[in-house]
């Protein structure tokens, strides 16, 4: 069930999508977000370049590496509905062709230099998104079996790369797991500059490969989670 939220959302105007990406290194620390099919993957920090790739857009930094599809991208919609402890979260949300969301970027240092980076930008006001309502979600099963490679790579305490994909969109983190937190029906990774949140019962198995492991979801299709690790035999 959703209900209608106030907020002020408007969108992008006779600007291309990549071109107000574009002004992501201008915004401070922000949050990329790629979330389909129950997994979320958000990296976290200031975007240091934007590097063309072909038909592709590269967003590098110390706390970035996606790799963003520029063909996939039709509009982008700004958020300022966000509001914790009075502080503003802004978002963009870049759209495909049939509306759904692509990626959304996060401004973490709030409004202003979110805002500022935007100004010179044509953007017209649009209804606001219905927000959902907080659902109660059962705890995540102790035999879910998206913990067995987590579990052991926490462990272990060895260097993991992860990677997700999407249409439209690619995102990757290298590090070590040094708690899997299970909270709200997720799995939850989360360090400093990224967010793993894996919903319980989004993975049926994990595909086995020397050095990989592929996550797939409950119709036995790659879910775009993949794990690359050492200790994976």
């Amino acid at each position: 069930m959703t209900d209608s939220a106030p907020s002020s959302r408007a969108r992008v105007l006779d600007t291309a999508p990549a071109d107000v990406l574009a002004l992501l290194p201008q915004m401070g620390k922000v949050m990329l977000i790629a979330s389909a099919g129950g997994v979320t993957f958000e990296r976290i920090g200031p975007v240091e370049r934007l590097v063309a790739d072909g038909p592709a857009l590269r967003v590098e930094g110390a706390c970035h590496d996606a790799t963003i599809h520029l063909a996939a991208l039709a509009t982008v919609e700004v958020d300022h509905s966000s509001v914790m402890r009075g502080k503003v979260f802004p978002r963009l949300d870049v759209l495909g062709a049939d509306g759904a969301t692509v990626l959304a970027v996060v401004g973490m240092d709030g409004a202003a230099p979110f805002d500022a980076a935007l100004a010179g930008l044509n953007q017209s006001p649009v209804p606001a998104k219905a927000r959902e309502s907080g659902e109660t979600r059962p705890e995540l099963a102790a035999d879910d079996p998206a913990l067995t490679p987590f579990a052991l790579l926490q462990d272990l305490g060895v260097e993991v790369q992860m990677t997700f994909g999407k249409p439209g969109l690619s995102q990757g983190w290298r590090g070590r797991i040094e708690a899997v937190r299970p909270a709200m029906g997720f799995l939850n990774v989360m360090t400093p500059d990224f967010h793993l949140h894996l919903q319980g019962g989004t993975v049926s198995a994990w595909h086995a490969m020397r050095g990989e492991r592929t996550a797939l979801g409950v119709d036995g299709q790659p879910t775009g989670l993949v794990l690359r690790s050492e200790v994976f035999a």
